[in-house]
């Protein structure tokens, strides 16, 4: 799990890589706590300095800035939409006004909306949840294995060809004997990571948009956005992707800078330290505050950015393209569904759970990807962290 939206980003893929051949190193625990502290302060401030001056950039003045823990505060706010309405915004509005629940309105969200003089809404970014980091690295290390899976079952069957002395497209394989070489390959995976010999592609678990701006405004608004992008030499378009359909938008990973000083600044004069006293690191630790965390760390983060009209914002929320149905799709459509990327899922659940918890040593790692485990089961893990009682109905 290679989080380029994280300034540590490297000594949180190594804790990973560890933990999923179930090796823990002392400290493992408390680098997580501190990691977890400070990429996020760095991210958010990094995510609202640069929203703010995109926007500022076309003109937007004192902006207000609004904190949302759900996307129905996201979905409320469709309502004071800048600009001309739509029937097709008006017909959507309607519908979500008679029914909010049916739109998700409950989905938790970490987040700010960034609003003009008038609350119409400008903008927004947010920080990915730990659950959906999660899910994407499950979903883009279940592909990475399901083709290393299949690679392995290849070589069998070439195996079995060569000693028939028959081409392999003439090799006749029953349903059975396919079925058999695919476990047999999945085996060996779970078997190379539980000898600590296997290794992930990084290219197959990099994740660039766990830090996520969305800009709304006309066509002639988001040309002069995507024009000051390319134009400012502080930014990298890294990618550039546009959607049509049900979803129309057009989506940039940025490369860019953030700023040390103004950022461990603003975290000492805040007391931003005091949000964090219940994670188990001392208080008089974070008082000293960021400098002794950001020291080597790299200068650059990358963002997703995406730009859209406010009926493509409003298709995207409570239309065809509502992005909860998006995501439940994904979590349908994997190419490989076993035990093992099931079990990546878990454990990195279980690795967030433990950067947020009181917890700051822990001795193993309860989750094996050589194991296999129910939902029920993390949360028994995740429970004990936080102290939580197990309720049953045996007395």
């Amino acid at each position: 799990m290679y989080l380029t939206s994280f300034i540590h980003r490297e000594e949180l893929l190594g804790i990973v890589e560890r933990w999923l051949c179930a090796r823990v190193e002392p400290g493992d625990a408390a680098l997580l706590t501190k990691i977890f502290i400070c990429d996020g302060y760095v991210l958010a401030h990094t995510l609202d300095a640069i929203t703010g001056e995109i926007l500022e950039n076309v003109g937007a003045a004192k902006l207000k800035r609004v904190r949302i823990k759900s996307k129905g505060e996201l979905r409320d706010a469709l309502f004071k939409l800048p600009g001309d309405s739509s029937p097709r915004i008006e017909y959507l509005l309607g519908r979500y006004r008679k029914n909010p629940e049916y739109f998700f309105y409950q989905t938790p969200v970490s987040g700010v909306l960034l609003l003009d003089d008038r609350e119409g809404l400008l903008a927004s970014y947010r920080i990915k949840r730990p659950k959906r980091i999660a899910e994407k690295a499950n979903r883009y290390i279940a592909s990475w294995i399901f083709e290393t899976v299949q690679n392995r079952a290849r070589s069998m069957a070439i195996g079995r060809a060569q000693k028939a002395g028959l081409p392999l497209d003439r090799l006749i394989t029953s349903p059975e004997e396919m079925k058999r070489e695919f476990i047999e390959a999945e085996e060996a995976i779970a078997a190379g990571f539980r000898h600590a010999d296997m290794r992930l592609e990084r290219s197959s678990i990099t994740i660039d948009d766990v830090g996520g701006i969305k800009i709304v405004g006309s066509r002639e608004e988001l040309k002069r956005i995507e024009g000051f992008l390319g134009a400012d030499p502080r930014l990298k378009l890294v990618e550039r992707q546009s959607f049509h359909g049900n979803y129309e938008a057009v989506s940039f990973i940025l490369d860019l800078g953030w700023d040390p000083e103004g950022i461990c600044k603003k975290f000492r004069d805040s007391a931003a330290w005091e949000k964090y006293l219940d994670r188990g690191i001392p208080f008089f630790e974070l008082k000293k505050g960021l400098e002794p965390l950001v020291k080597n760390c790299p200068e650059r983060i990358r963002l997703e950015l995406i730009l859209c009209t406010p009926e493509a914002l409003v298709e995207s929320e409570l239309g065809q393209s509502i992005h909860e149905e998006r995501m439940i799709c994904q979590r349908d459509f994997k190419p490989y569904n076993g035990y093992i990327p099931t079990n990546v899922g878990f454990l990195i659940e279980y690795l967030f759970a433990v950067g947020f918890s009181p917890k700051v040593e822990i001795a193993e790692v309860p989750i094996k990807l050589w194991g296999r485990y129910l939902p029920d089961t993390l949360g028994k893990f995740v429970g004990q962290l936080f102290e939580l009682p197990e309720h049953d109905l045996f007395y």
